[in-house]
């Protein structure tokens, strides 16, 4: 079956391992993982790894993707440099296609006005709030939140991140997807089981 292509954005000081759950299953269940950087000049990320974008930002389109992820990164909160994405993601979002953003991303969106009107969380509320945004009595204490097309979660929540996705786009459902998120999260023998059953790669 042909896919829309899933987008991850990538810049200087990206957090690497905030969406290593969510870009190799999706690539194994057949989404081509396509990264898009500010230009098509090299990023590293905090990790250190050497990332060539295959798209710069500005030829992005909605109507070509199935997903925008968003990366927390150190840039998210020292400078403005990375609003652009945020700008995109509501270009996204206007358009019917998901957003998923992690860690700094979610405060990037906050100063773009985009969680004034949708459940979400993030690291702690008090990270959102410093960033002067109107959504405060939306925010969730939770490990990831889903509202209308937009993922959000903390940094310390790469697995769930991935299973709100999953769930978004239907890569795994009902006991199957909760199945992953037991395997993965808790270490849960018994979640392989079910997965074995279904037939579903871990």
């Amino acid at each position: 079956m042909s896919r829309k292509p899933v987008h991850l954005a990538v810049y200087d000081t990206y957090a690497d391992w905030e969406t290593g759950h969510a870009t190799a299953y999706l690539a194994r269940a057949g989404y081509e993982i396509r990264t898009v950087g500010p230009t098509r000049e090299p990023v590293t990320s905090v990790g250190g790894l050497r990332v060539q974008p295959a798209l710069a930002l500005d030829d992005v389109r909605p109507q070509d993707s199935a997903l925008l992820i968003l990366p927390g990164a150190d840039l998210w909160d020292t400078t403005d440099d990375l609003a652009p994405f945020a700008r995109k993601a509501r270009a996204f979002l206007d358009s019917g296609v998901p957003v998923a953003a992690i860690c700094g991303a979610t405060a990037g969106l906050a100063r773009e006005g985009l969680l004034d009107d949708r459940d979400h969380t993030s690291a702690v509320s008090f990270y959102l709030a410093a960033s002067g945004y109107g959504g405060g009595g939306r925010y969730v204490d939770a490990d990831a939140v889903t509202d209308r097309g937009l993922i959000t979660a903390g940094p310390t929540e790469p697995v769930a991140f991935a299973r709100e996705i999953f769930g978004l786009l239907g890569v795994y459902e009902g006991e199957v997807l909760d199945a992953w998120y037991r395997l993965f999260h808790d270490s849960d023998a018994e979640a392989y089981a079910v997965l074995e059953k279904a037939g579903a790669q871990q």
